[in-house]
């Protein structure tokens, strides 16, 4: 008679899960968190994209071959220049071609032909507009310019001739910045009325949901509106930028708010938050060193994914003519400049502006997911 015996199936998918979830085990809280981060590929990838993003941000007037308001009047509208490396089979490094406009009155645009015969070598460490790096130091050098009687228009030029590619990123100091901004003022905010309805409850908890009511009845956008139309309008652009912020942290507050009192009302009565009460620790203690703690990570992905909706409101504001204006750069501010159909039609390289936009919006959301996914211990 035979036997059958049963190979032990070593790699079998529920034990290399086991063996994976007892390696995790030894690991501290933090090594364990950016393992599971780094699982989620994109996720993972957007997180780099955006600290890219924000790192590259007090530098983005050398990196820019122009001023943000640099115009040139010989060039409205000028189409995209592609940077060449080789001339009829010769390297010859990176070369724009020069080029000529001219109005087209059948077709009512502007029409720009490259001459193709001579390149011309771009210029590195050149001197340019002035700009202050980091915001502090002024100076003229940039990174690569356009030579002497030609440009170097990456993404086309705008309605008065100025560089697209270079106003996109002087506009992501302002568009990246708000929503910072924004949401360290709703998180401050929201941490603190949560809090104190949370645990604390009674009379407090009362007059807080009662508030937070009546601001999530009132229409989102409308109120933008009325808020940033009140904002006078012969204040610098930097105090209205301030201010957007503002609106934009105020009117965002109350989701985060409901969220930490929902925790705080099941958290308060755990037996190491008694226990912390029995032994003398004051309420703020409590809150700051065992209540907040245990909520970190949903606080973490809660900013993670409302950053988007404050870069979402700047753009919109700016885009209605009511958010950021001129001379300050934005991307709402150039979307609302090509907001003419027709121009969009002859030129679409005036709308490139959004990409950005949905670009780094897509990655605060995937970012925000993967960190949700990564701090959640019931997730593995």
């Amino acid at each position: 008679m035979s036997e059958h015996f049963a190979r032990p199936e070593t790699d079998h998918p529920s034990e290399e899960n086991d063996q994976s979830l007892g390696r995790d085990a030894y690991l501290s809280t933090r090594r364990l968190f950016f393992r599971r981060f780094r699982r989620h590929r994109l996720a993972f990838i957007s997180a780099i994209f955006l600290i890219i993003s924000y790192v590259l941000l007090p530098f983005v007037g050398f990196i820019a071959p122009y001023t943000p308001n640099e115009r040139n009047s010989d060039y409205l509208f000028a189409a995209p220049q592609s940077i060449n490396l080789f001339h009829e089979g010769a390297f010859v490094g990176p070369y724009v071609y020069a080029t000529t406009g001219e109005a087209d009155l059948t077709a009512f645009r502007w029409v720009y032909t490259a001459d193709k015969s001579t390149p011309q070598k771009l210029e590195w460490f050149c001197e340019g507009g002035d700009y202050r790096l980091a915001g502090l130091i002024k100076t003229s050098t940039h990174l690569f310019c356009a030579p002497e009687g030609t440009t170097v228009f990456l993404w086309g030029a705008d309605r008065l001739g100025r560089d697209v590619f270079s106003r996109i990123l002087y506009g992501a100091q302002l568009s990246l910045t708000v929503g910072i901004i924004g949401i360290m003022i709703s998180m401050t905010l929201g941490l603190f009325f949560g809090s104190i309805a949370g645990y604390l409850g009674g009379t407090p908890d009362y007059l807080i949901q009662r508030l937070i009511e009546i601001l999530r009845s009132l229409p989102e956008l409308p109120l933008w509106l009325a808020l940033s139309a009140a904002v006078p309008s012969h204040w610098g652009p930097v105090t209205v930028f301030f201010i957007i912020s503002v609106i934009l942290g105020l009117l965002d507050w109350p989701g985060l708010a409901r969220a930490v009192r929902a925790k705080f009302l099941s958290l308060r009565e755990e037996e190491f938050v008694r226990a912390a009460e029995m032994m003398g620790a004051t309420r703020s203690r409590v809150i700051r060193r065992h209540l907040l703690p245990n909520f970190s990570s949903h606080l973490i992905a809660s900013a993670a994914l409302s950053i988007p909706a404050m870069i979402l409101g700047e753009t919109a504001l700016s885009f209605l003519g009511l958010g950021l204006r001129a001379p300050a750069v934005s991307w709402g501010i150039m979307l609302n400049d090509a907001q003419n159909l027709s121009s969009i039609e002859l030129y679409p390289w005036t709308a490139i502006p959004m990409l950005p936009i949905i670009f780094v919006v897509l990655a605060f959301n995937f970012m925000g997911d993967g960190l949700r996914d990564a701090l959640d211990p019931y997730q593995h």
